[in-house]
């Protein structure tokens, strides 16, 4: 048997040379590689010595050659191969060892150059890698150092490589090739006419890996599965671990991202311990809190009927205090960036509540650079609205100044209505949401129902602070949640009727501030 190894990065091919060689493998070897392990003493054949042709261009050609690919590509099963290569005195290569030259790595570093990602786009080894993943019935291709041990176990456990596992290898090598070509196509369909990047390339291509196939859809009949990025944020929802629990629906994982994505933007050493509960993809509760306990209980009694079967996001650890209140509710989904034993004990014998755990990176509040959406046959993507508004963005535009406590609630108001489905209406009042109106045709309808909400969970209204993720069109929004107790008012301002609108804010004798952007959310 031989065995062909050309890496761009080195990591455990020493290790893999050794145990291929320990078997009775013959090793063939391109330039960097085969010094490598020369150098450590082991016996390897230069690929120019077994092809009669020396490397050549910068080491562009140097395994585009009949004995290589001849090698990979031939039948055994199939006479006639077989004779072509005695006839050629071609040799078969059994195992090949490529991962390619380095274009993701090199494209994302600052200052990179056209020159620069021209040169890392690697010809010969996805042209070896399509060989032998195409004749995988004969030859076992390995493109990631993730599945050298095990292919040495089959090795040394009985002298092959099974079936199974060298189409599992073929299979993820064409996934590799396809996922490489990607970055190469989005990298060069950017690229302007003088010289800068587009935000957005030319051509669009997406990988994503497969994490489960689900029970079903939205709906009992439809099909579905879950896929994640082929390299995801850090703290996203499909970096999460489950603890225990049912399997994750379609529903749960949409309200569990909309939750999640909601709490992340709190930051537990600037703001404290949050808690977001969302049934239907839209916030029913949010609330600060000094820990987990407090946050869950003000964001809960926000609107307890909604909150059953709801979705439950912290963004501090959970301990048993907390954990045996939020125990006390029916909950689907609960995730935390942590929990203590006592809390998970806790949860023991409600064997169906999903229980995740998804860890936050240190050093501020993890974004997501590009939100997409299916549209019929298309595509739309744009950048995520990771917009943060602070107290210097906003703009006073009423007679009445807010006190440091309300734009304290405004600010807060403003975060919590960007997650909230449009038209979106959310009363605050001390670190704590109190009246929550999504999803409307009209913002008046958004102001009513928060309204109605609020007081079926015996909340009073009054001195809250209301945010409107887009403007007032008209005064009678604006007199809507005065007349249920607001005393200022966040929104983006920039409509026509601003000033009539700034008017009724002024003779209803109410705080008003623009923040200069909008947050709707579709």
């Amino acid at each position: 048997m031989n065995a062909l190894l050309s890496v761009s990065d080195k990591t455990g091919i020493l290790e893999l040379a050794q145990a291929l060689h320990g078997v009775g493998i013959k090793l063939l070897s391109t330039g960097g590689t085969a010094k490598l392990l020369a150098d450590k003493g082991v016996p390897v054949i230069e690929v120019a010595e077994m092809t009669g042709f020396p490397e050549m261009l910068d080491g562009r050609v140097k395994t585009l050659h009949p004995r290589v690919h001849g090698g990979l590509l031939a039948r055994r099963d199939v006479p006639a191969h077989m004779a072509a290569l005695k006839e050629h005195a071609i040799d078969t290569i059994d195992v090949l060892v490529v991962n390619l030259y380095p274009f993701e790595a090199t494209v994302a570093k600052p200052g990179c150059t056209l020159e620069d990602a021209i040169e890392n786009i690697d010809i010969g080894g996805p042209a070896m890698v399509r060989s032998a993943a195409k004749n995988w019935k004969d030859v076992a291709v390995l493109t990631d150092a993730s599945q050298y041990a095990g292919v040495i176990a089959e090795l040394q456990a009985d002298g092959k490589v099974s079936d199974k596992t060298k189409f599992a290898l073929s299979v993820a090598a064409f996934n590799r090739i396809a996922q490489y070509d990607a970055a190469i196509s989005n990298y060069l369909s950017a690229v302007q006419d003088d010289g800068s990047h587009a935000e957005f390339p030319a051509q669009q291509n997406s990988n994503y890996v497969k994490l489960q196939d689900l029970r079903y859809g939205e709906n009992p009949h439809q099909q579905a599965a879950f896929y994640r990025d082929l390299t995801p944020a850090a703290g996203s929802l499909v970096t999460a671990t489950q603890l225990q629990g049912k399997e994750l629906s379609y529903n749960n994982i949409a309200d569990a991202d909309a939750a999640w994505e909601c709490v992340k933007g709190f930051d537990l050493a600037r703001d404290g311990a949050a808690c977001v509960i969302v049934k239907h993809a839209n916030p029913c509760g949010v609330a600060l809190g000094a820990d987990a306990l407090e946050a869950y209980s003000k964001a809960f009694k926000t609107d307890p009927t909604s909150a059953f079967g709801g979705i439950i996001a912290l963004n501090a650890p959970l301990d048993e205090r907390g954990a045996l209140q939020i125990s006390k509710q029916f909950v689907e989904v609960l995730m935390a960036p942590a929990y203590t034993p006592e809390a998970l004990a806790v949860f023991k014998s409600k064997v169906n509540v999903r229980i995740l755990q998804i860890n936050l990176p240190f050093g501020g509040v993890p974004r997501n650079a590009l939100d997409s959406k299916r549209v019929g046959s298309g595509l739309l993507v744009q950048t995520a609205d990771n917009h943060e508004l602070t107290l210097a963005d906003l703009k006073v535009v009423t007679v009445k100044q807010p006190t440091p406590d309300q734009l304290q609630d405004l600010l807060f108001a403003w975060k919590v209505a960007k997650y909230v489905k449009s038209n979106a209406i959310v009363f605050c009042a001390g670190g704590m949401t109190m009246g929550v109106g999504a999803g409307q045709m009209s913002r008046l309808d958004s102001a009513r129902i928060a309204s109605i909400k609020a007081q079926h969970a015996g909340l009073s209204l009054v001195g809250t602070a209301v945010a409107s993720d887009a403007f007032f069109p008209f005064r009678d929004g604006l007199d809507v949640v005065v007349d249920a107790g607001a005393t200022c008012v966040i929104q983006p301002g920039g409509s026509m009727r601003d000033e009539e609108v700034i008017a009724a804010a002024n003779e209803r004798g109410v705080a008003m501030v623009f923040s200069g952007v909008r947050h709707f959310r579709h």
